[in-house]
């Protein structure tokens, strides 16, 4: 009996280009291999767009590119030196701010209901700094990823992808289709 469980290729893989109402910014994620990373689960996940804040890694950026697998060049992005800019962009467009952080008040990313906030621009801090405050003080929601482990913590990029698959189960009414 022969077996029909190939694994694809790339050129078996349709795009179909929904995107879900869900925004990224990154702030101070400064290693271009994370930021690649991010370009990469963002078209994979449909995301909508990045804002690459303060001293994000950004564009052109040859190990970006490489990390991203040139997803850089078809994901939509902003670029803002400054942070308000950018959060008063998401407010103003009616995007809920979503911090992804360890923090006093922060609740399990699992315990929120995504789809009754519409749009969603969820935060990302700098390997090491994390989330400034000033922003977590502002921010209508603060999740994070449960830890069974000795670490607080995961890499940007990954704890990324578990916040957004999470988001997006949510959301899945939501798509927004290609015109």
């Amino acid at each position: 009996m022969e077996n029909d469980n190939r694994q694809l290729i790339h050129q078996d893989h349709h795009v179909n280009g929904t995107q879900f109402p869900l925004v990224l910014l990154l702030d101070g994620v400064s290693a271009p291999s994370n930021v690649g990373a991010i370009f990469r689960l963002a078209d994979a996940l449909g995301v909508a767009r990045l804002m690459l804040c303060g001293d994000t890694a950004k564009p052109p950026n040859r190990r970006l590119s490489r990390t991203s697998r040139s997803t850089d060049k078809v994901v939509s992005y902003e670029l803002f030196d400054e942070l308000d800019g950018a959060v008063a962009s998401m407010q103003e467009q009616g995007y809920q701010l979503v911090a992804l952080e360890l923090a006093e008040q922060s609740v399990d990313l699992k315990a929120v209901d995504y789809r009754a906030m519409g749009k969603i621009c969820l935060i990302l801090g700098g390997e090491q700094a994390g989330i400034r405050s000033s922003l977590l003080e502002i921010a209508d929601h603060t999740v994070h990823i449960p830890m069974l482990g000795l670490n607080s913590s995961m890499n940007v990029a990954t704890a990324c992808a578990i916040a957004v698959y999470e988001m997006t189960q949510h959301l899945e009414g939501l798509l927004v289709r290609p015109s």
